[in-house]
């Protein structure tokens, strides 16, 4: 009998997880719609869609689980590429490569798998502000074509690695 609950309960834990179809904030802070990020490549929708965030915190976070496809030598902009195919851009700020890296440091390495929540890039906010440059963050579907839909949230506080902030359908 007893052997009977182990496999009743053993068999349970095989149970496949369902694809998540959405994004999670990859920083704490406010979230924005694309169209006020002062940089007209992103308010244009040109380099993807999905939305920004006012970052308030230091950590910036993978927004899926997927691969960390690309961390640019500056530091202030990472890809990703989602198991489903769809390709991430999360951009910290605006006008941040003009740092040359200064003001970022990197948490995760290039070409590893990782989970939703797992930081990437820590940053000095105080530094960046005190450049002048904003922290607007997009966070982009880069590859829209291959999403039947993208739905973004546009206002309200965000927690790095547990909000939804964009839902998407392939």
């Amino acid at each position: 009998m007893a052997n009977f609950f182990k496999n009743l309960f053993k068999s349970k834990s095989k149970v496949e997880e369902a694809p998540k179809n959405f994004l999670v904030a990859a920083a704490t802070g406010n979230a924005i719609p694309l169209s006020e990020v002062p940089d007209q490549v992103f308010a244009q929708k040109l380099a993807g869609d999905g939305m920004a965030i006012m970052i308030t915190g230091d950590t910036v976070v993978a927004p899926a689980d997927g691969e960390l496809s690309l961390v640019f030598k500056t530091k202030h902009a990472f890809a990703m590429t989602l198991e489903n195919g769809l390709e991430i851009l999360v951009h910290i700020g605006v006008d941040t490569v003009s740092l040359n890296g200064e003001g970022f440091e990197q948490l995760a390495e290039q070409g590893t798998k990782v989970k939703a929540g797992t930081p990437i890039i820590k940053i000095d906010r105080e530094f960046i502000l005190s450049k002048g440059l904003s922290l607007a963050t997009p966070v982009l579907i880069t590859n829209v074509d291959a999403a039947k839909s993208i739905t973004p949230v546009e206002s309200g506080s965000v927690v790095a690695g547990e909000t939804a902030v964009v839902n998407f359908e392939v």
